[in-house]
């Protein structure tokens, strides 16, 4: 097991390699729009896979993916010329799809924020259903209560019971 510093630093090499090789060596005119975006490499420095985006539409993938494979010998032959490891490690290729991700999430962002401004506009314009103060009544406000507004004929008294105003029972 090699060091994770080490593989990564290796991978930025294989990276570095193939798309020097894929411009340098590759004369297959179907490999000219490719751009190669990452490479990973394992931690026992044995395999490598590298990703790669195509401008053009499905054919120019399709067409990349089966010259990258054609090339992947000569590809591989020239990261162990350029690399300093016992063993070259074997070349994998995958379609990067960050950027379609990427192109995706935008639209969708974009979407968004449109009908967010839609609806801030309908919310500019609009009123309460009912009044601005649900709780507002029509009564007079209460007035600040005193002991004095109190007569004995307001309170509920049991009949049994006798008032001791002395005592506050």
């Amino acid at each position: 097991m090699a060091d994770p510093a080490r593989a990564a630093k290796l991978a930025q090499r294989i990276k570095v390699v193939v798309a020097e090789a894929l411009g340098r060596r590759i004369k297959d005119p179907r490999v000219e729009n490719i751009t190669i975006t990452d490479a990973r490499v394992t931690n026992d420095l044995q395999h490598a896979t590298v990703y790669y985006t195509v401008f053009g539409d499905e054919a120019a993938h399709t067409d990349a993916a089966k010259a990258l494979e054609k090339a992947k010998g000569v590809l591989r032959q020239e990261v162990g010329r350029n690399i300093t490891v016992r063993l070259t490690p074997t070349l994998e290729f995958v379609a990067d799809l960050i950027p379609v991700n990427a192109s995706n999430l935008e639209e969708l962002l974009r979407v968004a924020k449109q009908r967010d401004a839609e609806v801030a506009a309908l919310a500019a314009g609009a009123t309460h259903a009912g009044d601005a103060d649900p709780y507002k009544s029509d009564a007079p406000q209460d007035e600040d209560i005193d002991e004095d507004d109190f007569d004995e004929e307001d309170i509920d008294l049991r009949a049994d019971e006798d008032i001791d105003e002395d005592s506050g029972v």
